[in-house]
This record gives C-alpha cells, structure tokens and sequence, in this order.
C-alpha cells in the first residue's frame, strides 16, 4: 500500500529478525534406517533408507511450477556415492511438508551425508577397523582416495591422543566434489571442545585457491553450526524461535583451526560453495565417539553433550 500511495519512490521493506526467523522457509525434516554386514574386515552389505520432506517441490510449487516427480533431493549424492560396497542399496521416501521448504546449504547432501557416514563409521567398528581405512578399503575412486589420503596425512591420523581427546573422519562427495574432513575434540569437565579440523577437496582445476579455501571454512563452520546447535521447534502452529539467544550460533571462542587442502586430480573443474557441508556434522560426531564412546544418531548434538 505505501508503494501504491508513493508512486516513483523507492520503497524497502525489512523484516525484523524475528519475523525472518519465525515467517522464513525451512530445513528439510529427515529420519534414516540404516542396516549393513561387514566380514573378514570389511564391508558386505549396506542398505540405507532415506526419508524427508520434498524440498524441491515444495519450493518450487509454491512458485507456481507443477512438478509430477520424485523429489531427488532426498537421496541427493547417496545413491551414487562410489563406495564398492558389494550389496548396495539406497531408498529414498518422501515424507509430509509441516512448513513451507527452502535450499539449504548443500540441499539433501546435508543430511544424507550425516546419514550414510554415520552408518559407515559404525560398520568400521563392528568389523574392527580402522575408521579412514576401512572407507579407503572401500572406494576405488581415485580423487576420493586422494581426499581421504591428504586429510590422514594432514591431521597425522593414527598418532597418539591427548587422554580424552577422539578423532573422526567423514568422507562424502556431492555437487562432484569428493571431500574428506577429520575433527579432533577433546572432552573436559565442561564439555565438549572443538580442537582443530582438516579438510580436503578435489575440485578438478582450482582457479581461486584462496576462495576456495574460504568456500570450504564457511561450509565446515555452517554445518557444524547447525550439527551443534540448529533446532527449529514448533507449537501450536508457531515457530518458537525468535533470535540468538535461542537459536544458538557457533561463536568464534568455539571455533578451531580449519586447515584445507584444494587438491586438483578430478577430470573436469567443479563448484565448491557446498561440498564442505555435507561431511562436517558426521566427522564431529564420529570424533565424539571417538573420544567419549558414545553414538549420537540425532542432530542437534547439544541435546547428548555440551559444547564449550
């Protein structure tokens, strides 16, 4: 109405954070089930089902666009992931929309990823090896294997450990970027403490070494961000978050060195703004139960541990 009334002058209208918070699009809702075999040390079988909301189709519909299709968002970069695991499967369900959807960073790769690198950390367990081996054993690929080989190297993988600290390596390509990520925390008396984290991505042709490196720290950082603290609630219809002070934001005390390694042996030049994510929030709760012992299979963490 006041554009209407003031034809020729610039209007802006800015939505208070709270009201962006509480009338904005959301993160996809998503659950997994996960079986697998592993024998003699290595991997047999790994089935993975996939349910969550259709962000793609929820966004776009309320955009006018009719969509008759499978949304494939929810196993995005699952069901291609080149793991030679003999007996792979992925199923993707779609589940219902409770608010409207948006593309969040890295899209369905976020939470598949956490998925199926939760699901391979604790076939690496069962089978009693090595956690970055036992994925190396497992991929052929070869800038997958150059990923996973640089952050082994980068983070001194198999050293001896502070007493309380833990280790823990995802691996997930996405967007045609294989990434590796390794994080070490350390448990104190008041929590959990974010020690250092190593990162390598296989981009094809780096032109921007510096942006990329970049790139990769705003991923790591989102995804752990949200791995640690993101939690929308619901009631009665209505967001319940509002600002920071309940919608808790990695701080900057909290965040620890971020080393990245931009390696160049893919075939063809690749993207890099969402790569980074996928691979955070599995490697920190991998490094969890690295050092504590204890499996997390639900996100937000901050509802097992503290973080400090």
């Amino acid at each position: 109405k006041i554009a209407i009334a003031e034809k020729g002058t610039p209007v802006s209208m800015v939505w208070s954070r709270e009201e962006d918070m509480r009338h904005d699009v959301y993160r996809t809702m998503a659950q997994a089930r996960f079986k697998g075999a592993v024998k003699d040390g290595a991997a047999t079988a790994f089935d993975l089902h996939l349910a969550s909301s259709p962000t793609a189709l929820d966004a776009f519909s309320r955009r006018g666009m009719d969509l008759s299709m499978a949304d494939p968002t929810v196993v995005q970069n699952a069901w291609d992931n080149p793991y030679t695991v003999p007996n792979y499967r992925v199923s993707g369900y779609e589940g219902p929309v409770a608010l409207p959807l948006g593309f969040w960073r890295s899209v369905g790769a976020s939470q598949n990823g956490f998925f199926q690198e939760s699901a391979m950390d604790e076939l690496a367990f069962a089978a009693g090896a090595d956690p970055l081996e036992f994925r190396l054993a497992n991929l052929k690929h070869e800038p997958s294997r150059g990923v996973l080989e640089r952050v082994r190297d980068m983070s001194g993988w198999g050293r001896r450990l502070e007493k309380g600290h833990g280790l823990g390596v995802a691996y997930y390509l996405s967007f045609g970027v294989p990434t590796a990520e390794v994080f070490e925390v350390a448990v104190t008396p008041a929590g959990i403490r974010l020690v250092g984290i190593w990162a390598a991505v296989d981009v094809g042709i780096a032109l921007d070494p510096g942006n990329i490196e970049a790139q990769v720290q705003g991923g790591i950082v989102y995804g752990i961000t949200a791995a640690m603290f993101g939690e929308i609630t619901v009631e009665g219809g209505k967001v319940q978050q509002s600002n920071f002070h309940d919608y808790e934001m990695l701080r900057i005390n909290q965040c620890p060195p971020i080393e990245v390694a931009v390696l160049e042996q893919g075939p063809r030049i690749r993207g890099i703004g969402e790569p980074g994510t996928p691979p955070a929030a599995p490697a920190l709760a991998n490094a969890i139960f690295s050092a504590t012992g204890e499996r997390i299979r639900e996100l937000p963490l901050k509802h097992a541990v503290n973080f400090i």
